[in-house]
This record gives C-alpha cells, sequence and structure tokens, in this order.
C-alpha cells in the first residue's frame, strides 16, 4: 500500500465517522459540546439537531476519499489531479484543526461556551485533524516533488 492509498483511507475513516458522530450520534455529541449543567437549556436540542450538518459535510468527503481509493478513477491518475484534490483533503482537516485553535487559546471551556480542546474527545479530534492535515499535505508536497 502506497502512503497516498494509506492517507486516502485514513480520511475516508476519519471523515465517515465524522458523519456518524454529528449526524447520527447527535445526543452523544451535544454531551461533548455542552456542559452537563446547559444540557436542559431550551436551545440544546436545537444545537443538537443543528451538528447533523456538520455530519453532512463530512460525509461526502469521506466517500470521495473511499472512491478514490476503490475505484481508481481515470480522472485521479495525472498528478495535477492528485495534488489538487490532496490539497482539498488538507485544507479540510485544518478548517477543523484551525477553529479548534482559538478556542485553545482561551484555556479550554469557559464558564459554558465552548468545548474542552485539551481533554477528552475534543483533544482526539484536535490532534487527528492536525496530524491528517500534515498527512495530506505531506503526500501533496511528495507528488510535487517528483
Amino acid at each position: 500500500m502506497h502512503l497516498s492509498d494509506f492517507v486516502l483511507l485514513l480520511n475516508a475513516l476519519w471523515f465517515g465517522g465524522a458523519f456518524i458522530q454529528f449526524s447520527i450520534a447527535q445526543a452523544n455529541t451535544l454531551k461533548i459540546l455542552l456542559p452537563r449543567e446547559e444540557r436542559s437549556n431550551p436551545i440544546a436540542p436545537t444545537l443538537a439537531a443543528s451538528v447533523a450538518f456538520l455530519g453532512g459535510m463530512n460525509l461526502p468527503i469521506g466517500l470521495l476519499s473511499f472512491y478514490l481509493l476503490a475505484a481508481r478513477p481515470s480522472f485521479f491518475q495525472p498528478i495535477e489531479a492528485q495534488l489538487a484534490l490532496f490539497l482539498f483533503f488538507a485544507a479540510c482537516h485544518f478548517s477543523q484543526f484551525a477553529y479548534n485553535l482559538p478556542v485553545l487559546m482561551r484555556g479550554g471551556r469557559v464558564g459554558v461556551a465552548y468545548w474542552p480542546v485539551l481533554k477528552g474527545p475534543m483533544l482526539r479530534i484536535f490532534v487527528i485533524d492536525a496530524a491528517l492535515f500534515a498527512a495530506n499535505l505531506g503526500v501533496a508536497l511528495l507528488l510535487v516533488s517528483r
């Protein structure tokens, strides 16, 4: 298995998992995002339902990664196409990582706002998105160096 195949597999698993987390396990996601004392807030069900949107955005990215890995379509063979798509995947991971940086800089959860970036599931998400950003960017840089 080539490095690019491995990274595509990781993308597919990660974005597919994000779909499940945000679109199917909304109640679990709410527990991550809101402190226990705020879960009875009348806005909590709206927040839980709105995270399904995040899953909806992650699903096609995961499916694209899986399709490129499994079907190896002819349009993905040129280096330029691979470069564009790995940069796209890197940007997807970076955007998810980058939006947690300000939360981290504020010290994570502040009162009832934000979520704890330095512990639990959000730390895992933060670290994995950073690592997959680097992996996709690394594949893109290897493609450029050919």
